[in-house]
């Protein structure tokens, strides 16, 4: 099984920033505990502060891999591009946050991507990503 997880903006200060929010933890150490608890699961990462490389990933996985756990962050309440690149592809994408963004700003509170994935899970801090791989398995 191929298992792509992929991370937007800002998320790669994970473990340096607002850390009550997001805690202390960067991604690239968890991502070693997911590999370990999931050996038998071909993951990809990849990371990036800009739209169109996330939709241009998500072009290049969508036919081809078992699955996509998506954090979009802040282009998950503004991306029309990023949701109709979701649309788009065959392989399901389960959309993940770390924080409750229903307790956060009321901005944060419409996604624009729910409606073309196969889930949302969030509020469960860096959790939030097993949850999104176990929905896949």
């Amino acid at each position: 099984m191929k298992i792509l997880i992929l991370n937007g903006p800002n998320l790669n200060l994970l473990g340096v920033r607002e850390k009550s929010i997001y805690g202390g933890q960067s991604f690239e150490e968890y991502f070693e505990t997911l590999h370990a608890k999931y050996p038998n699961i071909e993951f990809s990462y990849f990371q990036s502060n800009a739209e169109g490389a996330i939709i241009d990933k998500l072009h290049e996985v969508g036919f081809s891999y078992d699955g996509i756990v998506l954090n979009a962050g802040a282009y998950t309440h503004t991306s029309v591009a990023i949701a109709d690149a979701i649309a788009a592809i065959n392989t399901p994408v389960v959309e993940v946050h770390i924080s409750n963004v229903h307790q956060r700003e009321s901005f944060r509170h419409h996604s624009f991507l729910s409606k073309n994935c196969k889930g949302v899970i969030l509020g469960f801090g860096l959790d939030s990503y097993r949850l999104g791989i176990e929905s896949l398995l």
